[in-house]
């Protein structure tokens, strides 16, 4: 087969010692297969010499961007993306985790129709440097997990992957938070055949890793915003559910406490039930309606609790009836028979009052967070 125009995007960011051995395997790779190769390092004002390393190389066809403004993997990779000039786009991480050695069997995978190629530590034959801890195994694996209602991609955190420009140019507003952009493009470029290839992920041999725990954090914020792009509503109360559910360990805690330290069942449960709803509040502003939480908070405090109160009124006259109704029946059984009615309630409520200006259909990405 005769391969197309290639651009290899890579984001760096103080990579000054990886890149030369990066160029040079790249350059291995482009004369043995013959490639018309390209590669667009894309560098986040690194300051690190990065800049004079490339410019004193002899490649042509080895370009460096240096970014000032919007700085991160994510946008340093879109960046790199739109300026590319080839017919398949490839990324890669600088630091030699990836072998470029795996480019053109990519390539071929597209060539025979697939949508979206991921270099996979996961799939058969994939493998990862011997000195990885349980620990970062673990990680890993949770991560991948939590990305399956999106993907059934065995290594959605990979960042190796080729597409077409074409599939590129089909992205549907991008707005990525975090460094898997790889998992950004196959749900926003409505990638159905994604095909992975097994690859031999080496740990960094120069550098500092720039995975942290507040990137971690950064990656369940995108899940959620992938979430609302592909499920809409239906993952607006799923988040709902979850909000509530911590709200029921809330509230069972609280009732729980309140019995211990002598107070009677009925107060006790209109105490623990006002726990909640503030509770509830605070989550439900920051991650079910999230486009609202700007907005005053105590305006919306109120709107929330008013929208609440039906549901609570319905929860803790359940509650207290049954209780009436079955003396022995343990209070956290009464509560939860009660919270479980009252949620379809506040979820009517706050989804179609309180918040029902912006509405969030299927498809239809969500605000920025």
């Amino acid at each position: 087969m005769t391969f197309p125009r290639v651009t290899v995007v890579v984001p760096t960011f103080r990579e000054v010692e990886s890149l030369p051995h990066l160029i040079d395997r790249l350059a291995a790779v482009r004369e043995k297969h013959a490639l018309d190769l390209d590669v667009l390092i894309m560098d986040d004002d690194s300051r690190d010499g990065s800049v004079q390393l490339i410019e004193a190389r002899p490649e042509e066809w080895v370009q460096i961007v240096v970014r000032t403004s919007d700085r991160g993997l994510s946008p340093a990779v879109i960046d790199g993306l739109r300026q590319a000039r080839g017919d398949v786009l490839v990324c890669m991480d600088a630091d030699l985790s990836h072998p470029p050695e795996a480019i053109p069997e990519m390539l071929a995978k597209l060539d025979a129709g697939a949508d979206f190629v991921v270099g996979s530590r996961y799939a058969p034959g994939g493998t990862t440097s011997d000195d990885w801890g349980f620990l970062r195994w673990l990680n890993s694996r949770v991560a991948t997990l939590l990305a399956r209602p999106l993907t059934g991609v065995s290594d959605p955190m990979s960042g190796f992957f080729a597409l077409r420009q074409s599939t590129f140019a089909a992205r549907r507003e991008l707005n990525p938070i975090g460094y898997k952009i790889g998992l950004e493009l196959i749900v926003k470029c409505g990638c159905e055949r994604v095909v992975e290839i097994p690859i031999h992920f080496e740990d960094r041999r120069f550098g500092q890793s720039k995975l942290t725990f507040k990137q971690q954090l950064y990656y369940l914020q995108h899940l959620r915003r992938l979430y609302m792009f592909k499920y809409g509503v239906w993952s607006q109360l799923a988040q709902f559910l979850v909000v509530g559910g911590m709200g029921t360990i809330v509230n069972l805690g609280a009732l729980t406490l309140l019995l211990s330290l002598g107070v009677r069942a009925r107060p006790a449960v209109a105490a623990a039930i006002f726990v909640s709803v503030l509770f509830n509040f605070v989550l439900n502003r920051r991650f079910s309606f999230s486009f609202a939480r700007r907005g005053p908070l105590i305006r919306q405090l109120a709107s929330f609790v008013a929208a609440s109160s039906v549901g609570a009124a319905v929860n803790y006259g359940l509650s207290v009836f049954i209780l009436g109704r079955a003396p022995s029946c343990p209070p956290q059984l009464a509560a939860l028979v009660g919270i479980a009615a009252a949620t379809t309630v506040n979820f009517v409520a706050s989804r179609y009052l309180v918040f029902r200006v912006r509405r969030i259909r299927l498809g239809v990405p969500p605000p920025p967070d």
